[in-house]
């Protein structure tokens, strides 16, 4: 049986509809329990509505164990990122680590009171180590998950274009475009963090693991405290991933298909689950579930199900008929690549199309004939077209009502949920600060792209545009994230743009699509930060302090990282020269670096244009703005049926956006998860997801990358490796041959 304190909560949450007792009859006390009464279940059921504003928050421990954790992080996070399957390491882990840190800090520091009776006054010890210490030090900790993504524009040109970029330059690029985003954030706060609508549900995971780790709960007879639970759950992830993170690695990607027919390329084709279609293809590694799409546990059902019918229609039914009916020469090209070809199916060799400036040689490119994709590659741009036009359209129709009545309430009072009006208590952050940062931050990033014009090779005017159209997509993306988890992105329109109006410049062309696409997304980072802080109750201010901070800390960190691998690394990310079996291909900079060449280097004009051979693909920008009208036409038409509603137009038609780098296995193991547990656990077993669902997740997370950071650091530093089939990723070696007759790749037999 939990405790009492706890007990009482969850009945106040879950039991709105009982009768009040005789000290609630007021309407006051009525208003008091609607507040409580969050409209999205999942909030109700992870969220406390309780906050003491005396508990301290901004202290020295805090300090210390969040910039370590932004360091570690940020170190860790940029490792593994080139490596052949990247490992993202996420702030649950260091949530997790700094716990026994913090209550040994709080038993070992002098609580001594230095400077007392002065403004200045300070301990290093005061008290417990407490839930509010723990989410700031889990938002310095956020600064440094996952990637800075202007990283991608040094590793094309120093290691794929072999040019010349100045370290100075590069920490320019990425301090201006992971501080840009602050701006945005402060703009749309009123939008996307104060409704309870917008409630952002990866947010439930770390709130549940937070109380999990603070809250004290009596066992069940028979069942198992949230603590125990966890502490099994990450013991188990932790063991488990030796099997596919060395031992077996195969787990990756099961693809059981090619071991049934191991001479048939169509077999392997249909069923690799890395270089194929995936079909009946499975991953046992919580890497491959995870990596790309986030995890299937914080992903509402409605999400999930969007997102397996987009990719099942793209995947099993639209790749399969353009592939097979040769369409834009599907068959002389592997069914599933990233890669740039010629006509004859060769690798196509960049580095001859340009020339000593550093810009597209026409004349060589004519000489070497025009570049090719794969119908797989070419149609996940044309998705990305529609999904921009999608969001537009979707969110005008099903959420343009609620934006324009946020708009008209912005400076009027208006009915909050308990959270805002608890936030209420604590002195906010002045727009004008983060307008402040904003205009200085593009100063200083037209200063820096017009000095440093040979390197970066973006003008002014390239600057404004960025964050004109960043600043534009940020709410209805943003709407989308808050309510789905998931983050459709402007990389491809941002390319499009630039490379139209500003052809033969690919380093013009990174830099404008990091500018106007990553200032966004850092945006979302930042409101997602801000909605943590708004559920635990965390000051504004205080906030806002530590994610600045932290976001620093972390630009320089990742700089630093990446250039000591690029420089102490022979030959990285270079899978010609390194060999296929070597840890260090770097997947993701390698779709970077192709977009660059497609839309920087030669041009949507000469690829997707009128001068080009995929012209047709731009149709998708049509389909995406008619699609969510549809949708919309359908449940004014059905009114009475409300899933209608929950079918999301741009999650959908996005879904494949993460392909490549991503492949099917990841999609397949991903969507079979997020099914069992948003669908089948959710709907039939509600108690044991209200408790254990989020803590899962965090365990998972944890122990996987625990475990990664043990396995290198003691086997893969010295280079041990087990060299055995069940060490074969994923043992389908004829997925990736062309089909079409007389196209001889080596390793793949001759068509007939």
């Amino acid at each position: 049986m939990e405790s009492s304190s706890v007990e009482e909560e969850k009945h106040q949450i879950t039991s709105p509809l009982l009768p009040p007792n005789k000290a609630s009859t007021s309407s006051s006390v009525e208003e008091e329990k609607e507040e409580i009464n969050s409209p999205i279940e999942q909030v109700a059921l992870t969220v406390p509505t309780s906050d003491d504003p005396e508990i301290p928050c901004l202290t020295f421990r805090m300090w210390v164990l969040g910039t370590a954790s932004c360091v570690l992080l940020s170190f860790l996070n940029q490792f593994f990122w080139y490596r052949k399957e990247p490992l993202s390491i996420t702030s649950i882990s260091a949530q997790i680590a700094v716990v026994p840190l913090g209550h040994l800090m709080a038993a070992t520091l002098t609580d001594r009171v230095f400077f007392r009776g002065s403004r200045w006054e300070f301990t290093l010890n005061p008290g417990p180590f407490n839930m509010k210490e723990h989410v700031l030090v889990t938002i310095f900790a956020n600064s440094g998950a996952g990637t800075v993504y202007a990283i991608h524009i040094v590793t094309a040109v120093k290691v794929f274009y072999r040019q010349n970029i100045t370290f100075f330059v590069a920490l320019l690029v990425i301090i201006t475009t992971q501080v840009l985003g602050f701006g945005w954030a402060g703009i749309f706060r009123r939008y996307l963090v104060e409704p309870a609508a917008m409630w952002w549900p990866y947010n439930l995971v770390q709130v549940s693991l937070f109380r999990t780790l603070h809250e004290k709960e009596r066992r069940v007879k028979g069942g198992l405290t949230r603590n125990q639970f966890f502490l099994i759950a990450f013991i188990c992830s932790f063991a488990y991933y030796a099997l596919p993170g060395y031992l077996f690695s195969m787990l990756t990607s099961l693809s059981w298909i090619c071991w049934i027919f191991p001479t048939s390329v169509l077999a392997q084709q249909l069923g690799s689950g890395l270089y194929g279609l995936g079909i009946g293809a499975i991953g046992l590694d919580w890497s491959t579930i995870s990596s790309y799409l986030g995890s299937p546990l914080a992903s509402p059902w409605f999400a999930t199900a969007n997102i397996a019918v987009g990719f099942v229609f793209i995947m099993y039914i639209v790749t399969p008929i353009a592939y097979w009916s040769n369409l834009y020469n599907a068959k002389t090209f592997p069914i599933f690549s990233d890669g740039l070809f010629t006509s004859s199916g060769q690798v196509y060799n960049i580095t001859s199309i340009i020339d000593s400036d550093f810009h597209f040689d026409l004349q060589a490119y004519e000489k070497n004939g025009p570049l090719y994709m794969s119908t797989f590659f070419t149609v996940t741009y044309g998705v990305g077209f529609a999904s921009l036009t999608a969001i537009v359209t979707h969110v005008a129709l099903f959420h343009g009502k609620e934006i324009w009545e946020l708009s008209k309430s912005a400076f009027q009072e208006k009915k909050v949920d308990v959270h805002t009006r608890l936030m209420r208590r604590y002195k906010q952050v002045p727009e004008w600060w983060f307008v402040c940062i904003l205009v200085a931050n593009i100063a200083l990033t037209i200063f820096a792209c017009e000095y440093y014009i040979d390197q970066l090779q973006l003008p002014w005017w390239g600057v404004l545009l960025a964050c004109a159209l960043a600043i534009f997509f940020t709410l209805p993306i943003g709407i989308i994230t808050a309510t789905t988890n998931q983050t459709p992105g402007l990389n491809i329109i941002t390319e499009y743009i630039m490379g139209y109006l500003y052809p033969g410049r690919p380093v013009a062309n990174m830099c404008f699509k990091v500018y106007g696409y990553i200032s966004m997304t850092q945006a979302l980072t930042f409101l997602q930060d801000f909605k943590l802080g708004h559920y635990m109750k965390i000051p504004p201010r205080t906030m806002f302090m530590a994610q600045v901070v932290g976001t620093l800390i972390a630009a320089f960190v990742y700089l630093g990282t990446a250039w000591w691998l690029m420089d102490t690394i022979p030959n990285i990310c270079d899978t010609a020269l390194l060999g296929s079996d070597s840890p260090w291909t770097c997947p993701g900079d390698h779709v970077f670096f192709d977009a660059s060449v497609i839309w920087g280097l030669i041009g949507p004009r000469r690829i997707f244009g009128d001068l080009g051979y995929y012209s047709a693909i731009n149709w998708f920008f049509l389909f995406g703005a008619v699609a969510p009208l549809l949708v919309w036409f359908a449940h004014r038409a059905f009114p009475q049926h409300e899933w209608i509603r929950l079918i999301n137009m741009p999650v959908m038609i996005a879904a494949t956006g993460s392909m490549p780098p991503a492949t099917a296995v990841n999609y397949t193991s991903w969507i079979t998860l997020g099914f069992l547990s948003g669908y089948v656990v959710y709907r039939y077993r509600r108690d044991w997801w209200q408790r254990h669902n989020y803590v899962l997740s965090g365990a998972l997370d944890a122990g996987l990358a625990f475990m990664a950071v043990v396995l290198y650091l003691s086997l893969g530093l010295e280079n041990i490796s087990l060299n055995w089939w069940g060490n074969d990723l994923d043992g389908c070696p004829l997925a990736s041959c062309p089909t079409a007759k007389d196209v001889l790749v080596d390793g793949c037999p001759l068509f007939s």
